[in-house]
């Protein structure tokens, strides 16, 4: 008997080079409502759902967090990223990953923070069609990472179990969701957090980019 592989990949900083876009997004959406924070403050929370996001963010200032608020940074963000949609390219090794996986016949489902009003940029810089290729966004669970459950409802969308799934991704973040729903965790570096916050969010391998993956996909379940 043999458990057959299947691949949950997250988006931002794992597929698409679009973690810093966001940075400056959010760093828009913070300046336009008089929010001064530095910026590597809001990197270290990219990856996290919106919501959770922002009350994280606004913890740190002396301003009162009110759900109007909230919605107004989410939408200044969104509009700020549509903007940046032009400089967000593939990650390398993304398409070629992805194709490898689908000529051997090997699942692989995208599981993103992201609402579909910014992962619908990121998908176009991939060629990912939704109509063919199961994605799950924000939009469409309860809760978002560090929760479980935008990796679950992917594994779901292919028919598995996350017990025999690889999520893939480039933040701590994805790494917590992974150990919660008790999948196998493959943490990136191009996302830019370090190799050892990774593996102490229970990554149990960590690579460069989905090229390096690529190169060692026989070490994390790749079979053709």
């Amino acid at each position: 008997m043999r458990i057959e592989s299947a691949f949950l990949f997250d988006l931002d900083g794992t597929l698409v080079d679009s973690v810093y876009q966001h940075v400056l997004a959010w760093k828009e959406a913070l300046d336009a409502e008089g929010i001064e924070l530095s910026v590597w403050r809001i990197h270290r929370k990219i990856g996290m759902s919106g919501g959770l996001f922002t009350n994280q963010l606004l913890r740190e200032t002396p301003l009162e967090i009110s759900p109007e608020l909230v919605d107004r940074l989410r939408e200044r963000h969104a509009a700020s990223y549509r903007r940046f949609a032009g400089a967000v390219r593939p990650l390398p090794g993304a398409r070629e990953l992805l194709s490898w996986l689908t000529d051997c016949g090997i699942q692989w489902a995208i599981a993103t923070s992201g609402r579909m009003e910014t992962a619908a940029v990121n998908l176009a810089a991939l060629d990912v069609d939704i109509g063919k290729t199961p994605v799950v966004t924000r939009d469409q669970v309860k809760y978002a990472k560090p929760d479980p459950d935008l990796f679950l409802a992917a594994a779901q969308r292919l028919g598995i179990s996350t017990d025999t799934a690889i999520v893939v991704g480039d933040s701590i973040w994805d790494m917590l969701a992974a150990t919660r729903c008790r999948a196998l965790g493959v943490g990136l570096l191009s996302g830019g957090y370090g190799a050892d916050e990774l593996r102490q969010a229970g990554a149990f391998r960590v690579y460069d980019d989905p090229a390096d993956v690529l190169r060692h996909i026989d070490e994390v379940g790749g079979r053709r």
